[in-house]
């Protein structure tokens, strides 16, 4: 069994992000291998896309953005977040919260 693309300690969901700037739009896309494809309309310049994708992640999972950490990849396309409390979880996460 591969590993899975997220994990919960407590009420703080980690997530294992590939994510896609300098797309047409911004999207949670499907899961690849342990991953979960994000991808943001920002250019990734200086860190500014992650900053983008924060933002967009906090309104995904209804969140303030301060409730988002990001634990690796902040010049990367790899990236490890933790999200606090998340009110709202994107069907591809419920999708797989049913199959465990």
């Amino acid at each position: 069994m591969s590993r899975p693309f997220y994990s919960w300690e407590g009420d703080v969901l980690v997530l294992n992000i590939l994510g896609t700037p300098n797309a047409k739009k911004d999207a949670i896309g499907k899961v690849k291998g342990h991953q979960l494809c994000v991808s943001v309309k920002a250019v990734p310049r200086a860190g500014k896309a992650t900053d983008y994708m924060v933002r967009f992640l906090a309104e995904e999972f209804d969140v303030a953005t301060s409730a988002i950490q990001v634990v690796s990849g902040r010049m990367n396309v790899n990236k490890v977040l933790r999200i606090k409390a998340p009110k709202r979880l994107p069907a591809v996460i419920g999708q797989q919260e049913l199959t465990l």
